[in-house]
This record gives structure tokens, C-alpha cells and sequence, in this order.
């Protein structure tokens, strides 16, 4: 009897164990907007790395062409999370949805404007007056930057098109058939095409002195971002993402690009692995090293939003409202 009992005590001690860890693990799903883009690299990177298990989360990743269709998941619903630009956080504020910053990857967008070598007559902003400017998506953040840096140039809206064409092969197609003149783009899709000498650069945003040059001030862009309300319910979920992100960037920082390029998917590569380290050495840069984000930057954001976005012009955004350092302050 003592026997039976001391059993029936084990397999319940057993049950309640397993309970505890299916409990445990979190359920977070992430959308990210391209995330072979190295802007984005640290979602990835804390997945390879086994940081989000480490968490005690499980984390489901979901890619996407363009920010701006994971905006509209998270707004749906159908995601916790997006990785994609600040930006997004203060356009929607504006339409009087509230979504926050929890961990700032950049403080530099990384995106250049990229021209076809087909059109050597462009040697500036200007002269894409009547052109077709790719962008990743309409109401993407390169979408954004693109409206802004032709306005600086003083075309306006109305006398160029932007043109959907995604990043990476199909960037790359669309500047290789001419449906492009001109656009912008990240790494790897950057170093692809000034490797074939089918491109060459007009603006570069990949550093923060170079982006201060373009945008007028530091430009935090890449980040992870959720619902405001989310946020609120469930802070100890959201701790343990921005444990898991912070730890990922302070392995960027302290790590070479070919150290960091081994913990990465191959197909990430495209085929072209020195070439990939190369431009991750050169870009390691615009990360931040602890996730918080930099002084100045939503103000420089708001700036270049309302620069040309009807939306912003007559509305009162509360930039406190658009970020969130609680979360990285306290990570691990």
C-alpha cells in the first residue's frame, strides 16, 4: 500500500512538473519585414543563438515583403510582435492607434538609395523628377524616407512614382528589367548589385553620421514593436523578448561579422558569404548596444514624417507614448 501511494504521489509530481514547463513556455509570434535584411538581424540572431528558449519562450518567426504588411497583422491581431521601423509607431499614432518601441535595434536606418548604372544622367535626388523609385511596399518606412529625401530635393509628390518591388531578388529584377530606375534597399540586396556593377549609390543612411547628413538628426529605425495595450497585459512576456533582444545586440557588439554570420541561416548568404560578413563589419555600426533608444531620434522621426505626410500635419503626437526603455533598463 505504502508503495502504491508513494507512486501515485511520484506520477502526480510527474503531471504537475510537466505542467509547469508547458506553462512556462511563452507563445509569442513575430512578424518581421524581410527578415534576411540585416537591419533585422537581431530577431534572428536570438533565435540561433537559442536566446528566446534560454527565456523560457516559444517564439514562432513569420516573414514578410514589407513593414508595412506586418503593421497590419499586429493591428489584426494575428501577431504579438513586428520587427520592423520606429517610424510605424508614430504614423499610427496619428490614426489614433498606440503601438510602442520595446527594444530599438538601430539608430541608423541602414537603407540606401540605390541608381540603375542604365541611367547615368541621375546624379541626384532632383533628377528622379518623373522616375520609378522602388520601395519595399506603399506605406512602408522606405516608402517614408523615399517621399521625404524627394521632397528635400524639391520634387514633389505628384511628379515621381514609387513602385512595390520588395527587397533582394526582386529589387534586383526590377532594377535589372528597368521597371525601376532607382530605389531603396538594404543589405544583403545593397552589395548584390554594386557587386555586378548593375547599381551604384545616391544616399547612403547605413551609419549616423552619414543619416544625419540625409534626414537631419540620428534615425532610429529597425526595431521591435508592439501593441501598447499588449504591452501593458503582459509585461512579464515582453520582459523576457527584451531580455532575449538585448542580449542578441550586445553579441553583435562584441562579435565579428563573420563570428555572427555563422549563427545565421545560409540561405541568408546569397551566395555570397564574404560579401555578407564584408557588409556586416561595415554596418555593425548602426545597432545600439543595449536597445534603448537614442536622444533625439523620435523628435528627427516625427520631423521627417511631417515633412510630407498629410496624415501628421495638424495632429499632436505624444513621441512618449511611440517608445518604451522600461523593458531594455531591466533586461538581464
Amino acid at each position: 500500500m505504502k508503495r502504491i501511494l508513494t507512486a501515485a504521489v511520484a506520477a502526480v509530481a510527474l503531471i504537475a512538473v510537466a505542467s509547469t514547463g508547458a506553462r512556462a513556455a511563452d507563445k509569442v509570434r513575430i512578424m518581421i519585414g524581410g527578415f534576411e535584411k540585416q537591419i533585422y538581424l537581431p530577431a534572428k540572431l536570438a533565435e540561433g543563438l537559442g536566446y528566446y528558449k534560454d527565456e523560457g519562450l516559444d517564439v514562432e518567426i513569420l516573414n514578410e515583403s514589407s513593414g508595412v504588411n506586418a503593421e497590419n497583422e499586429l493591428l489584426a491581431g494575428s501577431v504579438q510582435a513586428v520587427v520592423g521601423f520606429y517610424d510605424h509607431c508614430v504614423d499610427l499614432q496619428a490614426k489614433g492607434k498606440f503601438v510602442e518601441s520595446v527594444v530599438q535595434f538601430s539608430r541608423a536606418p541602414g537603407e540606401v538609395e540605390l541608381v540603375s548604372n542604365k541611367h547615368p544622367e541621375i546624379k541626384s535626388m532632383a533628377d528622379l523628377k518623373g522616375k520609378n523609385l522602388g520601395v519595399t511596399g506603399l506605406g512602408s518606412s522606405t516608402n517614408f524616407l523615399t517621399k521625404f529625401l524627394m521632397k528635400k530635393a524639391g520634387v514633389p509628390d505628384g511628379d515621381f512614382t514609387t513602385v512595390p518591388v520588395g527587397a533582394g531578388t526582386t529589387f534586383i529584377a526590377a532594377i535589372q528589367q528597368d521597371k525601376i530606375q532607382a530605389g531603396m534597399t538594404t543589405e544583403p540586396t545593397i552589395s548584390r548589385l554594386l557587386k555586378t556593377n548593375e547599381a551604384r549609390i545616391l544616399i547612403d543612411m547605413r551609419d549616423v553620421e552619414k543619416t544625419k547628413e540625409a534626414l537631419g538628426g540620428t534615425y532610429p529605425a529597425a526595431s521591435l514593436y508592439m501593441d501598447s495595450g499588449y504591452v501593458a497585459k503582459n509585461k512579464p512576456v515582453v520582459q523576457k523578448l527584451a531580455n532575449a533582444l538585448v542580449k542578441a545586440l550586445k553579441f553583435i557588439d562584441t562579435h565579428s561579422g563573420a563570428e555572427i554570420t555563422a549563427k545565421m541561416p545560409q540561405s541568408f548568404y546569397a551566395a555570397d558569404k564574404e560579401g555578407y560578413i564584408k557588409a556586416l563589419d561595415d554596418g555593425k555600426k548602426m545597432f545600439t548596444p543595449d536597445g534603448v533608444m537614442p536622444e533625439g531620434g523620435p523628435e528627427t522621426v516625427l520631423a521627417v514624417l511631417s515633412a510630407f505626410s498629410k496624415n501628421l500635419q495638424g495632429k499632436k503626437v505624444d513621441l512618449s507614448k511611440t517608445y518604451t526603455t522600461e523593458f531594455v533598463k531591466a533586461a538581464k
